[in-house]
């Protein structure tokens, strides 16, 4: 039962680790680490929603040996994500920057939710309110209607 469960957590946590070739992997643990760290925050401008240190695409590959040329070039890991914004725009990070471009995706749905309850709100008041019974007028035009429409019936079925 335990090697069962040591086989299904070696490969649960190894799927990750697939799309990094060891070819690709720096000598020094700790430039790796902070590679890895840093290629799990751009996302693969061919895949959807896949960061390039998942994605088996041939241009995720180029981008991780990019970060890692930067990485060992000196680079911090504001200076690499802000070279691949310029290149690849900023669709490339997978959490965006707070700017007026971007307002929309952090309060777009906090936005729907407020609007989805003042939709909610009112039609709970609408159902709430009590009907107004009808005025002697209206019930004898609603009884001259009833009628008409009993007599044009019994009328079609002779």
């Amino acid at each position: 039962m335990k090697r069962l469960a040591l086989l299904a957590a070696t490969l649960f946590l190894s799927t990750a680790a697939l799309a990094v070739e060891p070819q690709e992997m720096l000598k020094d643990p700790a430039l790796e680490a902070r590679a890895r760290d840093v290629s799990k925050g751009i996302r693969c401008v061919q895949c959807q929603n896949e960061t390039i240190d998942e994605s088996h695409a041939e241009i995720a590959r180029d981008m991780r040996i990019l970060v890692r040329e930067r990485i060992t070039a000196g680079d911090s890991n504001q200076q690499i994500l802000d070279y691949m914004v310029s290149r690849y725009g900023d669709y490339v990070l997978l959490k965006p920057r707070f700017m007026a471009s971007t307002l929309i995706l952090w309060f777009g749905p906090l936005l729907v939710f407020v609007i989805g309850g003042f939709v909610v709100a009112s039609r709970l008041q609408l159902r709430g309110q009590a009907v107004a019974p009808l005025t002697p007028e209206e019930e004898q035009a609603l009884a001259s209607l009833a009628e008409a429409s009993l007599s044009d019936s019994g009328d079609k079925a002779s």
